[in-house]
């Protein structure tokens, strides 16, 4: 019986020659990642395991995004721990206010992750990377630590589930359509411990943004990690950007897979997770009248130049609703600076909306757009748990930066196409 994508590159990691579902194996990493919530725990485990070094000062990323600019005193002090680690161990990949971005926006951009790579962070959407071809998930603070020191971490390997793509994509539908598609057919607990293995020629329509967005949220299925094979998109984003040489792995044509999912991408409506699962999915068609009070555009799950490019062309000449706070947070400084350039912050301001500097900010109720009791939010991020951002009688509805443009300016959930009528 053959590999997987992911099998292949966790059995390279780990220097077999194969390795199988279910299988304890230590594998060696090329990334290790941290933020400033998480980095914290990890940097006093390091310090309580008396570690005096890293394994490499070039293969850690700390990024200061949650938090920042900080809200509070504490998050100043987390934020400060972090620069101080960094400083006294040369990361050599750290980031600060200013040059810092949405970690899983940033790092892809700035060339830290890429083909045949194996990541682990500590932060549950690390899984993001899998978009370029790499092996990455997330992992707790003390593996995050041990990772610093070691530069190993263990992993049971996962089994697979192969996710064919046909077709392609209507006006408006998004990688964020088709992730929240798929959850909603399989559930929050669907992939669990799962490798979601993407596969098809409807892969060719979907750009390196849509991918980002869609193995983003392979954790909201319950997936290890979701992975995207190595194609001409792939090369051409990383090429004088990936800051070493790409390594393709293929999946053998006899390689297991728990199950098969066909999705044919021309049938794709624009699509809405209701509270308060990712799985709680409706087409926009389904969804009836939604009056919301909030919209948030950004996130690592959608805060990149394509993102902002699709609700600038919504918002462009019209008015967000007078009930409606519309909060626009660009993925990083380079996104945010583009926006500028492209005209689109202007067209952002001129339709009343915030935009601000990079942070995850709101996505998991820190700061920039906390809710208050009873009111809702339509969101590009990833999550919409019971008090996910804010009070817990809020509510969130997860939709692409396409509805929720759309719905910013007439108030409640709408259907992008009828704007553009």
């Amino acid at each position: 019986m053959g590999m997987t994508m992911t099998q292949k590159i966790l059995a390279a990691k780990s220097g077999l020659a194969k390795v199988a579902p279910g299988q304890l194996i230590q594998a060696s990493l090329d990334l290790v990642l941290g933020n400033d919530i998480t980095s914290p725990v990890a940097i006093n485990e390091f310090e309580k395991a008396k570690a005096t070094r890293v394994f490499h000062p070039d293969k850690i990323a700390l990024v200061l995004d949650h938090f920042t600019p900080n809200k509070d005193i504490q998050a100043a002090e987390q934020c400060r721990q972090t620069r101080n680690f960094a400083d006294k161990y040369s990361i050599a990949n750290f980031f600060d206010v200013g040059q810092m971005g949405i970690e899983h926006a940033l790092l892809p951009e700035q060339g830290l992750v890429g083909p045949g790579d194996c990541i682990i962070g500590a932060d549950s959407h690390t899984c993001t990377y899998g978009a370029l071809g790499a092996f990455s998930t997330g992992v707790g603070s003390t593996d995050m630590a041990a990772g610093m020191i070691t530069g190993k971490a263990w992993f049971k390997v996962p089994g697979a589930i192969r996710v064919i793509l046909t077709g392609k994509p209507q006006k408006w539908i998004s990688g964020k359509d088709v992730i929240l598609h798929l959850i909603g057919q399989i559930g929050v607990d669907g992939a669990l411990y799962q490798s979601l293995e993407f596969t098809g020629e409807g892969i060719a329509s979907l750009s390196i943004d849509d991918r980002l967005c869609i193995a983003n949220m392979a954790i909201e299925a319950g997936a290890k990690n979701g992975i995207f094979p190595v194609d001409e998109i792939t090369l051409a984003y990383c090429n004088n950007r990936f800051q070493r040489e790409p390594v393709i792995y293929t999946a053998d044509e006899d390689a297991h897979y728990e199950r098969e999912i066909t999705i044919d991408l021309s049938s794709l409506r624009p699509t809405v997770a209701f509270p308060h699962l990712p799985e709680n999915t409706r087409i926009i068609d389904e969804a009836g009248t939604v009056p919301i009070d909030q919209a948030v555009i950004g996130s690592c799950t959608n805060g990149r130049i394509e993102d902002l490019r699709i609700a600038a062309k919504i918002l462009k000449g019209k008015k967000i609703h007078k009930r409606v706070r519309c909060i626009i947070i660009p993925g990083t400084q380079a996104i945010y600076l583009q926006a500028l350039r492209e005209g689109l912050a202007e067209i952002f301001v001129e339709a009343g909306a915030v935009f601000s500097t990079p942070t995850c900010g709101p996505c998991l109720g820190g700061h920039m757009g906390i809710l208050g009791k009873g009111e809702r939010a339509v969101s590009t991020t990833n999550r919409n748990f019971v008090g996910r951002m804010g009070h817990i009688e809020s509510e969130v509805y997860l939709s692409s930066p396409a509805v929720a443009a759309a719905s910013a300016i007439t108030g409640q959930l709408t259907d992008p196409e009828i704007l553009a009528q």
